[in-house]
């Protein structure tokens, strides 16, 4: 985020619980949506997000199962809410970790709360939430240092460490592509120690990111080593996503670089039946680009940042 903070959104612009329920009811069971994920901004700062995910797992899918519901979140709520998101229905979660230095923690985030984000991490594996995921952005300078590090603390600990390539979804004008820790370079930092053998060495199907089993660290008991790199720029994935996105202000987005959203908020305060609401979101990403085209010289990054768009 901005070092100074984003501007809040008034609450009339924000979709109210039942709101955000009907319109994934309508992904679920009329678009075949199977896989739910909360992100944000920080989703654990939403007051209803129990009742929310509990309706969600209440749904049937078309294959009539519960939709298979993720979190991603900054951690430092965890510790107090992992125990009610688990009774919910949450089955995983990820956990967004650049640093095991207190001290550059509190550079990176403002914050001092390390402490509290590994205190969750610990409550999230009591309650049973697996697999627990650590989303790392690795920075030229500022925690490149430290891959190996975290890789062996996570998995020491049972949790899958996963390594994503720096996005231009920052602040205006602070992403620069040769200033960026690849993929490539985060796998050769990671070989001059580990053992990687990739898990899926076909394909990956939908799934963000390449994963990799370790050999070379120490690794909780009944534990498979995994790394996963999310090269959304290098080694980009388009041809294959299927996700959707909608934003707590009922916007929804085709792709995390989209700079269009179609706004479903209107539709759902102006009486539109599922059916309409669903036609409209299958024409929203029907349009789908090919490609988020990054490396066009006419890329131009989108106006909302990752921390309004959600991840």
């Amino acid at each position: 985020m901005p070092r100074e903070g984003l501007e809040w959104l008034p609450n009339g612009n924000l979709l109210t619980d039942e709101e955000v329920v009907r319109l994934i009811t309508i992904a679920v069971c009329d678009l075949g949506v199977e896989q739910i994920r909360f992100t944000g901004g920080e989703p654990l700062l939403r007051r209803g997000l129990e009742d929310i995910m509990a309706a969600t797992t209440r749904l049937r899918t078309v294959s009539g199962r519960s939709p298979e519901t993720a979190l991603t979140t900054n951690g430092i709520n965890l510790a107090k809410s992992a125990v009610a998101l688990k009774a919910a229905g949450l089955q995983r979660i990820n956990v967004s970790l650049d640093t095991l230095d207190p001290d550059r923690y509190a550079r990176l985030t403002g914050r001092h709360r390390l402490g509290d984000v590994i205190e969750g991490l610990g409550a999230a594996a009591r309650a049973g939430l697996n697999p627990i995921k650590i989303n790392t952005v690795l920075m030229r300078g500022v925690n490149d240092d430290e891959a190996l590090a975290l890789v062996r603390w996570a998995l020491k600990r049972g949790y899958q460490p996963r390594f994503i390539e720096q996005m231009p979804l920052g602040p205006q004008d602070t992403w620069q592509r040769d200033g960026m820790v690849t993929a490539a370079h985060i796998l050769a930092m990671l070989r001059k120690e580990l053992t990687l053998v990739p898990a899926h060495p076909n394909a990956r199907g939908s799934a963000p990111a390449e994963t990799w089993i370790a050999s070379g660290a120490e690794v909780a008991d009944g534990v498979v080593p995994l790394i996963g790199i999310v090269g959304s720029v290098t080694r980009a994935f388009c041809e294959t996503c299927n996700r959707t996105r909608l934003t707590a202000d009922g916007q929804l987005r085709s792709c995390l670089f989209a700079r269009d959203e179609t706004d479903l908020r209107s539709l759902l305060r102006g009486g539109a039946s599922d059916r309409e609401i669903a036609d409209t979101w299958r024409v929203a990403m029907a349009a789908k680009q090919a490609s988020h085209g990054i490396d066009q010289v006419s890329f131009l990054q989108p106006a909302r940042a990752m921390s309004a768009i959600g991840g």
